[in-house]
């Protein structure tokens, strides 16, 4: 694929290259959407979580399940990853990324991702943390303040905690 002109990269080569002003329901209809992502807000804190995997904190999220519309995406996603099964949730726009190849596919491609900012009332990382039910993925929360500059956070996350303040 030819480069394009991107907002952030990532450590691995992701190109975040636009977030786009596209409705729930279209991005639900795109070929291209794969995933759901959250800026979570506690108070004025954004919330991260530290990825066994990939050995750093990201935003929470992940892939669309068969049939899943966006909101139901981010709907079961956040109830997976911080045990909300319900939780006021904001449709910022659509994330168009340049993926490189990885674990999902041997091709460059591609995608659009659902962006979200959900916002909590003040609870303890030590509450939240008790309430993840994925807890093998999950493997500690903080609050970004507390990790910018000490703890490997993902590059192209850390660029999208502007869209929801």
């Amino acid at each position: 694929m030819t480069e394009k002109k991107c907002i952030c990269k990532d450590q691995d080569g992701n190109a975040l290259i636009a977030i786009e002003k596209m409705s729930e329901e279209e991005l639900s209809k795109s070929s291209l959407f794969t995933h759901c992502l959250a800026v979570v807000k506690v108070g004025d804190e954004y919330l991260l979580g530290r990825n066994k995997w990939r050995n750093r904190y990201e935003i929470f999220g992940g892939c669309r399940e068969k049939g899943e519309s966006a909101r139901d995406c981010i709907l079961r996603e956040c109830n997976e990853e911080f045990g909300f099964a319900s939780a006021d949730i904001t449709y910022i726009g659509a994330m168009r990324i340049l993926l490189k190849p990885d674990y999902f596919s041997k091709e460059e491609r591609e995608e659009l991702g659902g962006l979200y900012g959900i916002s909590l009332q003040d609870i303890s990382l030590e509450d939240l943390y008790c309430r993840i039910k994925d807890k093998d993925e999950i493997t500690a929360l903080s609050f970004h303040s507390m990790i910018k500059d000490k703890e490997p956070i993902a590059l192209i996350d850390e660029k999208l905690l502007e869209y929801y303040t």
